[in-house]
């Protein structure tokens, strides 16, 4: 006959068996798991080549412990202008900023661990299969994380290792759909190339030329030299002063 003492206590160290074994498989699984990898994603649902005024949204994970992201600087896909983005809606005091290459939504840094998304309106989708949009992503600390890799390998995972660009794959352009004319920050200038330029050949001056001055052989109204009838007054007065001094001398003598 058992003891019902004894009985409690191999049913507590049963438990007590159990209960081990359930922490050290939860403790291994932690162990395990790792972090969460983080990713930065855009998305435009059913968005087809071609598109006009269509919305992207963006979305950054927060990597950093200790500090809040303050700025995204994106780099557009060949294709798209910065002219040909506006900014729709974001965090609280952020604003867009184009640049050279594309441009940056920043402001107020945002709270440690929270994400950041905003959304633009691009004029006109390119006509392509996917786009690709680097991103820098700074905090307030001064860390920074880069979203540029691009892998079109066909046998990529897609769980986020590493540290992808967002990508955005788009359909097939729809029939009839026409790219429009270039934005403003494409176009060239409005100046008007003259038609010797035209034709390839440089370009000659129209405007008068200046006056030549005046000089001591132009011609009088007539046509005649100036110099002429001065030349011939010159000799009548030698000849008549010569005249005057040989009557003088004769009637002297």
């Amino acid at each position: 006959m058992h003891h019902p003492s004894l009985a409690l206590a191999r049913s507590l160290r049963r438990v007590g068996a159990l209960g081990g074994l359930t922490a050290a498989a939860v403790a291994v699984a932690v162990a395990t798991a790792g972090p969460a990898a983080a990713h930065a994603d855009v998305e435009a649902e059913g968005a087809r080549a071609l598109d006009r005024n269509v919305a992207l949204t963006f979305h950054a994970e927060s990597e950093s412990g200790s500090a809040g992201i303050s700025k995204l600087e994106v780099v557009l896909p060949k294709g798209i202008a910065p002219g040909d983005v506006t900014y729709k809606e974001g965090p609280d005091g952020w604003k867009l900023t184009p640049t050279d290459r594309g441009y940056t939504v920043s402001g107020p840094k945002l709270a440690v661990g929270e994400d950041a998304e905003y959304v633009v309106t691009v004029r006109q989708l390119p006509d392509a299969k996917s786009l690709v949009f680097k991103t820098v992503q700074s905090y307030s600390d001064g860390k920074v994380d880069r979203w540029i890799e691009v892998d079109d390998t066909s046998g990529s995972d897609g769980h986020g290792h590493g540290n992808p660009a967002p990508r955005l794959d788009l359909k097939p352009a729809a029939p009839g759909a026409e790219p429009v004319s270039p934005s403003p920050t494409e176009e060239p200038t409005t100046a008007a190339p003259s038609s010797d330029a035209a034709a390839g050949e440089p370009k000659t001056s129209t405007s008068t030329p200046a006056a030549e001055p005046v000089s001591n052989n132009a011609e009088g109204d007539d046509g005649m030299p100036i110099g002429v009838p001065v030349g011939i007054a010159a000799s009548v007065l030698v000849l008549g002063g010569g005249a005057w001094w040989l009557h003088s001398r004769r009637s002297g003598a």
